[in-house]
Parts: structure tokens; C-alpha cells; sequence
């Protein structure tokens, strides 16, 4: 058959029909913030600042007992000095662990809940596009993703302003900045993270395509994520850390340096949206082939 009569026969079969128009974002967003799960991480990213508030408020400030008990300087040590020092220092206590969960799940939950649920069949029967599909639940998980990520620190300037004041970001090793310039360099801070997040996003994505298990494509990425913490941790293996992606995590931290250093950032950042992008053509090239049958 010619394509202009493949063409002629589909239209007359689905006169109207658009594979762009299927599965709008808007409905795919609506259909994920109605999960339980959004709401549930959405509270607990946005009570841990009132938590180490709480903490601070229960224990002592770090500047009262004397700095961080290991000797070394880090932001903790600041942490109550303005509503900025506090919303970095959430940023750095929860950078390592905390904000890969809502990635991971977002991203690793959106595929294979609904195969688990057996209606991933009946949305590529609506007809949906494999790739629309993916693409839809993708944007969308990345934005909640980003939404997740920025809440925290926002929720965090906000309570440690009310709680510490407003005023300059004093840094652990001396000198300071000014209001006005902490808030774009904490900005800065989160689109690094985020970035950086891409890896996890991408992986728990791809596992997402390949398991109707939500809880194994979750799981699998965090605890990816976490072995690569552990090979990072392994100085005998050199200049191979350069290429994990969490050898790179912390270095949002030359953001918040009375001279902005980016270096840091942009090798990690490269670093990540190259295996974020080998990981995503995977999961397309895998789910265009898989056969639907749950």
C-alpha cells in the first residue's frame, strides 16, 4: 500500500484524529497531582525546615555549642545567621539524599504504576502515541520534579526569615552576601541541582519502561544513585571519579563563594545530561519496542 493510500485510509477511519493532541500535559499533570504520593512528598519536603527550626530551637544553635562537632567548617555552622544561611543550609543537608527521592518517584513511579494498574494498555489504545506518551509523562514528572525541588528552599527562606531574620548569607569561612545577591546565587544553587538530578531522573525512567513494579523502578534508581555515593567515596579509583555523577553533586557550593566559581558546575552538569540523555533514547528505543500486554 502507497502512503498516500495509508494515509487516505487512516483519515478516513479517524477523521480529526491528531497523535499531537493525545494526552494533553495539562491532563497528565492534573492525573499525577491527584496522587496520593505527590501530596504526602510535597508535605514532607515542605515541614523539614520547620523541623530543623524546631531542632535548633529544642538543642541549641550550632554558633551557641561552639560549631560542628567534627572541628570542620561547613554550612551548618551559619545556619541560623539570616532566612538565606537557613534555606542553604537545607540545600545542603538535603542535597545528598532527600531530593533524589522525589525525582526517583516522580520519574520512576509514572510508567510502571500504570502497568501495574493494567491501564498503561488501555492509554496507547485511546489511541496514544508510544512516544506522545512518554513524552508527556516525562515533562511532566520533570516538572514536578523541579516544583519539588524548589519548594524546599523556598519554604525554607521563608520560615528562616520569619525565624532568623532577613539579612546577608554569612559564609562558615568568612565575609559574607548581600541579600540581593544570595537569593539569584541560591537560584543558581537549585537549577545546578536540578540538572545534576537528571541522572537519577533519567534512570529511574528507563527502569520505569522496563518493570511494572513503581516500587522497583523507585528503589533501583535510588539505590543506584547511592552505590555511585559509595564509588565516589573510593579515592583509589583516581580520576575515574571525575565521570560519577555524584563526585560533582556538591559543587553548587562555589555558588555561594564571594567569587563565583562555576567550573564545578558546568563539568557536572555535562557530565549528567550526558547520561541522562544515553539513559532517556533508552527507555524511548525500548518502550517503542515493548510488547504491551498488561
Amino acid at each position: 500500500m502507497s502512503t498516500a493510500t495509508a494515509t487516505e485510509t487512516a483519515t478516513d477511519i479517524a477523521p480529526g484524529y491528531r497523535p499531537g493532541r493525545t494526552l494533553p500535559l495539562r491532563v497528565e499533570a492534573k492525573r499525577q497531582w491527584r496522587r496520593r504520593r505527590t501530596m504526602v512528598m510535597a508535605i514532607i519536603l515542605g515541614a523539614l525546615p520547620f523541623v530543623l527550626i524546631a531542632a535548633f530551637a529544642i538543642g541549641g544553635t550550632p554558633a551557641e555549642r561552639g560549631g560542628s562537632a567534627s572541628g570542620r567548617i561547613n554550612l551548618m555552622d551559619t545556619a541560623t545567621a539570616s532566612g538565606a544561611n537557613f534555606a542553604a543550609t537545607c540545600l545542603f543537608v538535603s542535597a545528598g539524599f532527600l531530593l533524589i527521592i522525589p525525582v526517583a518517584l516522580f520519574c520512576g513511579d509514572t510508567v510502571a504504576s500504570e502497568a501495574n494498574w493494567s491501564s498503561l494498555r488501555y492509554l496507547l489504545a485511546a489511541p496514544v502515541p508510544r512516544a506522545r506518551l512518554l513524552w508527556s509523562k516525562l515533562a511532566v514528572a520533570l516538572v514536578f520534579s523541579l516544583a519539588a525541588m524548589v519548594l524546599l528552599p523556598l519554604v525554607a527562606l521563608i520560615a528562616g526569615t520569619a525565624a532568623y531574620g532577613w539579612g546577608p548569607l554569612e559564609l562558615p569561612t568568612g565575609g559574607s552576601l548581600a541579600a540581593g545577591t544570595a537569593v539569584p546565587r541560591l537560584a543558581l544553587v537549585v537549577a545546578y541541582l536540578f540538572v545534576s538530578q537528571l541522572v537519577t531522573a533519567a534512570l529511574a525512567f528507563w527502569l520505569s519502561t522496563k518493570t511494572d513494579a513503581p516500587l522497583g523502578a523507585v528503589g533501583g534508581a535510588v539505590g543506584l544513585t547511592i552505590v555511585g555515593n559509595v564509588l565516589d567515596a573510593v579515592t583509589a579509583l583516581g580520576d575515574w571519579r571525575d565521570f560519577l555523577p555524584a563526585h560533582w553533586q556538591f559543587a553548587w557550593v562555589d555558588a555561594i563563594q564571594p567569587q563565583l566559581e562555576t567550573g564545578g558546575m558546568l563539568k557536572g552538569a555535562a557530565i549528567s545530561v550526558t547520561y541522562a540523555l544515553v539513559l532517556f533514547a533508552l527507555a524511548f528505543r525500548g518502550f517503542a519496542r515493548k510488547d504491551i500486554v498488561s
